[in-house]
């Protein structure tokens, strides 16, 4: 092999398989492997000539011989003289996480460390990490509960979707089956369950007394026999006695305390 920076085994077919790679700072990183020696040589030189110019990283060229992500890596080692193996670059306050060329996620610094060593994966417009072997949300880390929507149960504050630092996120909904609702300058908190569709359970005044309802509906249809997993909201900042005593008192709709699992 004579092009530099190129290296060649076998793939597990037996085909060539062509491995790019550069030394930085006594650091050797890899950049790809390739489907030939030209592209693979490619990707080595224009990574060369990256560490040394200017190139800015949310500026990803559209037929740039090096992978976006090895792009991001060696724009960060060059401008922030540190090393971190997922597509992070650092800014002064915060970090992005580049997706993709054209999406890129802001994140706090408390972050920084877990996302260096986790690669981001989505699935239409769910943002997960591979922790374990199971996939864990992101928006489970920043406190959304899971089948959040945007809009609903949170708001980016700047308008900002892509912004995921905690400071942008307001928190509405914080409970399963609990929406918020204000009209007249009044706000109500609704209480909703799905069995067979969304039912209705109650409004209430406040939003524990809306997630102790959802708890209650769950464990009356559970009884009941239907044959769901609900999920329970924990409630903070009340003790024992008071949960037992909301949820000893609250009144539920009747579709659901005399729902029958034959509905």
């Amino acid at each position: 092999m004579n092009t530099t920076g190129v290296y060649v085994d076998k793939k597990n077919n037996g085909a060539p398989n062509y491995r790019a790679s550069i030394t930085v700072d006594d650091r050797h990183i890899s950049l790809g492997s390739y489907d030939s020696e030209k592209s693979a040589g490619a990707a080595y030189r224009y990574a060369k000539k990256l560490m040394s110019g200017s190139f800015e990283v949310y500026k990803y060229p559209a037929k740039c011989p090096l992978m976006f992500e090895k792009f991001v890596i060696l724009c960060n080692l060059r401008d922030n003289k540190i090393y971190i193996p997922t597509p992070i670059y650092l800014e002064k306050r915060y970090f992005t996480y580049h997706y993709s060329p054209t999406e890129a996620y802001k994140f706090d610094m408390d972050d920084l460390f877990y996302l260096s060593s986790h690669k981001i994966m989505k699935r239409g417009n769910h943002l997960f990490v591979a922790d374990y072997g199971s996939h864990i949300s992101l928006m489970e880390r920043l406190n959304i509960r899971p089948f959040s929507v945007a809009g609903r149960d949170y708001i980016f504050i700047n308008g900002d979707p892509y912004d995921l630092r905690r400071e942008n996120i307001e928190i509405i909904n914080r409970y399963y089956g609990v929406t918020r609702e204000t009209r007249k300058l009044e706000t109500v908190y609704k209480a909703s369950i799905n069995i067979k569709g969304k039912f209705v359970i109650g409004k209430y005044d406040s939003e524990i007394t809306a997630a102790i309802a959802y708890n209650k509906a769950a464990d009356i249809l559970t009884k009941n026999g239907v044959n769901k997993k609900y999920p329970q909201n924990y409630i903070e900042g009340i003790s024992a006695r008071e949960y037992v005593a909301i949820y000893s008192d609250i009144e539920i709709s009747e579709k659901i305390t005399d729902y029958q699992r034959n509905e």
